[in-house]
């Protein structure tokens, strides 16, 4: 893992790069980055735009003696400088954690560590399935990334609440390219398998829709199972299918 604090304004000409082209050319897109065994990236890094950086370490933005206006010189350079390498992964056919959804508005937005389910228990369930369950939404347009109730980045992933509800909810929804699993939380954890991760549902038949006008209760065909959510009662079924 590398971990850099650079200079993203910076407009110095060393050895005929700019930053901003050693940042992509050289650092990112190195022999490694250009690697065919790699595919995907994961940015741990930011700089808020509000021009506050991190304090991780006491006096550490003391020590750096950097005034506010040029902490947020840093913090939008670094923005326009990760803009452009989101780009390029793409053209790349590659991608990274935060270009995959996770319920943002914005479709620009990068999604952060801290991963949350998408359905949830409530009065908003069935309003997002039949959101979720549409040929144009983003679960279905774009890479998903899915977590385990309750989400976050300060849960224990040894103790899942509702595994079995975001398994069938994740079924119901998830286009052609989705993740299910956690966001960051730590390292040396325990994390707990439900048995259901590792069932072969085949692939879906068709999208996810509701049994009835407003009836709350949501299906979706795969061809080795059928997988079905009422959001009344927060029920989840997954029949699988005889062969």
């Amino acid at each position: 893992m590398r971990v850099l604090r650079l200079d993203h304004s910076s407009t110095t000409v060393v050895n005929g790069q700019t930053f901003s082209q050693w940042f992509k050319d050289s650092y990112v897109f190195d022999y490694q980055g250009n690697s065919p065994l790699v595919s995907g990236f994961y940015f741990d890094d930011w700089w808020p735009e509000s021009g506050g950086f991190p304090d991780p370490y006491p006096h550490m933005v003391d020590d750096m003696g950097l005034t506010p206006e040029e902490q947020a010189k840093i913090s939008k350079s670094y923005q326009a400088n990760m803009a452009e390498i989101y780009d390029e992964l793409l053209k790349r056919g590659m991608f990274s954690w935060q270009q995959q959804w996770n319920g943002q508005a914005d479709p620009k937005a990068k999604n952060g560590c801290c991963t949350t389910p998408l359905v949830k228990q409530g009065s908003t369930c069935a309003p997002t399935l039949r959101r979720l369950c549409a040929a144009d939404s983003p679960a279905q347009t774009r890479v998903l990334n899915y977590a385990f109730t309750p989400g976050g980045c300060r849960t224990d992933p040894k103790n899942l609440t509702d595994p079995i509800q975001d398994i069938a909810n994740f079924l119901l929804i998830r286009g052609p390219h989705a993740f299910l699993g956690h966001g960051w939380l730590g390292c040396s954890r325990e994390y707990a398998v439900p048995a259901q991760l590792n069932w072969d549902y085949g692939e879906p038949t068709s999208l996810c829709k509701e049994t009835a006008t407003d009836s709350g209760i949501f299906t979706r065909e795969w061809t080795k199972a059928t997988i079905k959510m009422d959001c009344n009662t927060w029920t989840p079924t997954i029949a699988m299918k005889s062969q």
